[in-house]
């Protein structure tokens, strides 16, 4: 640690500590636009000077200098900076001046205006007058993209987008070009950004040179209620901001948490709440005729209990979907046991994932920040970048502060990461072969925290449970098992897998699973709870409890409206077994209703009361019946004697190569695939890849 003194406060800071960083130690705000707390320092827009004493006779940029590398005192008195004397506020003054030289005056229509850098640091550290009256700059506005809107007018160089795509996403899209007044930013030939993540480059954009194409001119950020919850298009859980007008959402921000997603979310994420609106759900339908026909929830519940009387309860099945709530399952599991049935199942491509052996055989044991501290990474089955973008951009985080040093190999279908990777091979026998010797088998032994991900393409197999036991014996063989450290890592690809395995959604002893459910001659009467990624063969009599007209609702015998994320309050259980509790933001539209009460409604007509008439009720008996969901926003271990029994329990494992859990990334589940953003999205990546080939 090393002794500063910032404005006549002595602080004591890590000797690598810029003297921004010092500053804001000490509670002095330093203004910035170039320098973030996550990329390289670029020393470019000089709004943060500060006057180092005994330094040069001029203000110092303090995000490019280090607090070592001042001197002390003559009599070895710590280093002095002074961050309001009359140098500073001169020359503060003096950039912003130069900054708005060539800016417009788009304040009025710019979709910056109420939360943007420049206009809060003009007020505070600039002047109200400009001694430039020469014409203003005029820059071609850039096409990059769908997502990405582009005032090009407004850049002020400060490289964010810059280095954010070169060193977070991984994919440099983005560049310079020019010198001088001449330089502009844009893409190679103004093609569309590809990376999955590139919506963050408007968020980190400190003007509004680059905004949200899809919310352009649609509300002012002082029009919006802002609510904090969870993302559930893919499994990692990264908490979101999301704000609605009125009863509309008009815009989903990343919330910062050091844990799980730093500060950055996928354009899925971002972007999908287009979906929330369109080909909505908002009355129950009941199929007379053939046709599905609007109807009252009393006419609907009839039809239900009509059927549900007079089959047996091994005819009874319920297949739980990608996006419910682990409330919604817990309610789903007891019904169904009210009825007598062990049908239930929440495995809809059939990954072979069993929770009787515990927690560690099907989690991401080590966390997602435990990438950080991994030195051996082994890939089995999955491609992260399209599966969880934001896990996908820690491993890239983690193999640049390796220096290149990070061993990262990948068993499955060749993917395009953002990060070099030894590709190993395709199926279970390269896997075998690992856990002999070899080049990359002996960088995993050697590793004191070697990781082991196996994703879902590898389990949602017919030999699911062998590759899963295989992969789990590795990671038992090369030492990722051990005190202090659990390096076997499941990575799922659904938001409610997690949460529903924890409360048991799981077919009893003998009952049947999701693909034999969906088998024909399987079921008399199937619930589908959200499940729309499984085509219950036809014969069953089907209930779709949703959001959307997707593939479930036009399989559907009765639909039940349900309440999308962004409508409900519930806990969702990330990859890593994350408890994180989701705020409702908005109401769902017309008749629709929380999943859970649906439920609850539906019970009490079948003669099969469930026992909580309110969501808090039912949230009490959840924790109740399983206490690690009453603990939210804690990573607990989980026993990793799981991963030792799941290494013995062997089997015999296909050679057919591992394939890809997700085939588009745009289009995974039903709000998506109501999305005209996501479908834009997909239809560019189809087109770009079409394009290469046909050269």
């Amino acid at each position: 640690m090393s002794k500063i003194i910032v404005d006549g406060t002595e602080v004591d800071v890590p000797a690598e500590f810029t003297l921004l960083q010092a500053c804001e130690a000490a509670g002095v705000e330093i203004p910035r636009f170039c320098f973030h707390e996550r990329l390289s320092i670029a020393g470019n827009c000089r709004m943060c000077l500060v006057e180092v004493k005994g330094g040069p006779p001029k203000p110092t940029a303090s995000c490019a200098m280090a607090v070592k590398d001042l001197r002390p005192g003559p009599n070895g008195e710590p280093p002095v900076v002074l961050t309001k004397s009359p140098m500073v506020k001169k020359a503060r003054e003096g950039v912003m001046e130069f900054l708005l030289i060539n800016h417009p005056l788009d304040c009025p229509i710019c979709d910056q205006g109420g939360e943007c850098d420049l206009q809060d640091q003009a007020m505070a550290y600039g002047v109200d007058t400009s001694r430039f009256a020469e014409n203003k700059r005029a820059v071609e506005d850039k096409y990059i993209g769908p997502l990405v809107r582009t005032s090009m007018n407004r850049c002020i160089h400060c490289t964010r987008c810059v280095r954010f795509s070169t060193e977070v996403a991984g994919v440099p899209d983005l560049g310079a070009i020019g010198r001088g007044e001449d330089m502009e930013i844009t893409t190679y030939l103004e093609h569309a950004m590809r990376s999955e993540m590139q919506g963050n480059v408007a968020d980190l954009c400190p003007v509004g040179a680059l905004t949200h194409k899809p919310m352009a001119f649609h509300a002012r950020p002082w029009e919006m209620v802002k609510t904090e919850s969870i993302d559930v298009m893919d499994a990692a859980g990264s908490n979101i901001r999301i704000d609605t007008r009125g009863r509309e959402v008009m815009r989903i921000l990343p919330r910062t948490n050091e844990a799980v997603n730093e500060e950055w979310i996928s354009d899925k994420t971002r972007y999908v709440w287009d979906g929330l609106k369109t080909q909505r759900l908002d009355r129950p339908y009941v199929r007379r005729d053939g046709r599905l026909t609007p109807a009252t929830w009393t006419e609907a519940f009839d039809a239900i209990a009509a059927k549900v009387k007079g089959t047996a309860p091994a005819k009874i099945g319920a297949i739980v979907g990608d996006l419910a709530s682990a409330e919604e399952a817990f309610a789903l599991k007891a019904l169904l046991a009210k009825l007598g049935s062990g049908n239930i199942d929440c495995r809809q491509d059939g990954a072979a994932l069993d929770p009787a052996l515990g927690r560690a055989a099907y989690i991401f044991n080590p966390g997602i920040d435990g990438i950080e501290e991994a030195d051996a990474i082994l890939l089995i089955g999955t491609d992260p970048r399209h599966e969880a973008p934001v896990i996908n951009a820690r491993i890239r985080k983690r193999w640049r502060a390796a220096a290149g040093a990070l061993k990262i190999g990948l068993v499955g279908t060749s993917v395009d990461l953002t990060y070099p990777y030894e590709y190993l091979g395709a199926g279970p026998e390269t896997l075998a072969d690992l856990a002999g010797s070899g080049t990359f088998a002996d960088a995993l032994k050697s590793a004191e925290k070697p990781l082991v991900i196996v994703g879902q393409a590898a389990l949602g197999r017919p030999d699911g449970a062998a590759v899963l036991s295989l992969a789990a014996r590795l990671a038992v063989s090369v030492g990722a098992v051990k005190d202090g450290w659990n390096g076997f890592a499941v990575l799922h690809t659904a938001a409610a897998r997690v949460g529903a395995l924890d409360v048991g959604c799981v077919p009893a002893d003998g009952a049947l699973d999701a693909l034999a459910m969906a088998a024909p001659g399987a079921l008399d009467v199937a619930f589908l709870l959200g499940a729309d990624e499984i085509d219950v063969s036809p014969g069953a009599f089907t209930i779709y409890i949703g959001t959307h007209g997707d593939r479930g609702a036009h399989r559907a015998d009765v639909i039940l409206p349900g309440a999308a994320y962004s409508e409900k309050s519930g806990l969702y259980v990330n990859t890593e077994g994350r408890v994180q509790f989701a705020n409702r933001a908005a109401f769902p539209p017309g008749d629709a209703r929380e999943d859970w009460a649906v439920l609850r409604a539906l019970s009490e007509v079948l003669g099969q009361k469930l026992p909580y008439d309110t969501l808090f009720a039912l949230r009490a008996a959840l924790v109740a019946a399983h206490p690690h969901f009453g603990r939210t926003d804690g990573l607990e271990p989980a026993d990793a004697a799981a991963v030792t029994a799941l290494s013995a329990k062997g089997g015999t494992t296909e050679k057919a190569a591992f394939g890809l859990a997700i085939k588009d990334f745009y289009l995974t589940n039903p709000i998506a695939r109501a999305s005209a953003v996501m479908a834009e999205c997909s239809a560019l990546r189809l087109g770009g890849a079409t394009a290469v080939a046909a050269e």
